[in-house]
Parts: C-alpha cells; structure tokens; sequence
C-alpha cells in the first residue's frame, strides 16, 4: 500500500488541528526536499527506529536484450538503498 503527500497531509491535519494546512504542506516539502538533497550529495539518510536511506554505486556492465539477444553496455549508476529499523520490521512481521 502506497500513501501520496496529499493523504500524509490531510491525515495531519485531522490529528493536529491547531495547524495550519499550508503550514504542514510547507513541513512535508521540506522535509522530502531535505532528503532529497542529502541523497543527492551521497549522504545517508538516517532516522532512527524507523529507516536508513543511502546511495550505493552499481557497476558498469554489459546486459543483454532479452528481446533481440543483443548486448548492451550499461554506466556506472547509483541505487537508493532503504532499510526499515528492526522496530518496524518486527511490529511488521507480528502475528496478530
């Protein structure tokens, strides 16, 4: 299941109702653009008991097209590796 800005904003807004809406959209935007751009610089993202987000570099390499068999050279790129904190990952995988 998936959750948009919008939905994280308007389930705030109902549980703090003494702010503003644009006041919380102007937090979640600075919050993900923060995260966005410690990514960027190649930092880690870390909060603690719930995630760990960092860049890893993938190798250059040949592939092949499934497709036509052909053999392609891929760059050098980076992933963005995500890692839930053992907390969440048990309070996940708890029987109910």
């Amino acid at each position: 299941m998936s959750i948009s800005k919008s939905e994280v904003i308007k389930k705030l807004n109902n549980n703090y109702p003494n702010f503003y809406k644009k006041d919380l959209t102007k937090l979640i935007n600075i919050f993900i653009s923060e995260i966005r751009n410690s990514l960027k610089r190649k930092n880690r993202v870390e909060l603690r008991d719930v995630f760990t987000l960092e860049t890893r570099l993938q190798k250059a390499r040949y592939a092949r097209n499934p497709k036509t068999n052909e053999k392609i050279f891929i760059k050098d790129k980076y992933n963005i590796s995500f890692k839930s904190s053992k907390f969440w990952l048990k309070k996940i995988n708890e029987e109910k």
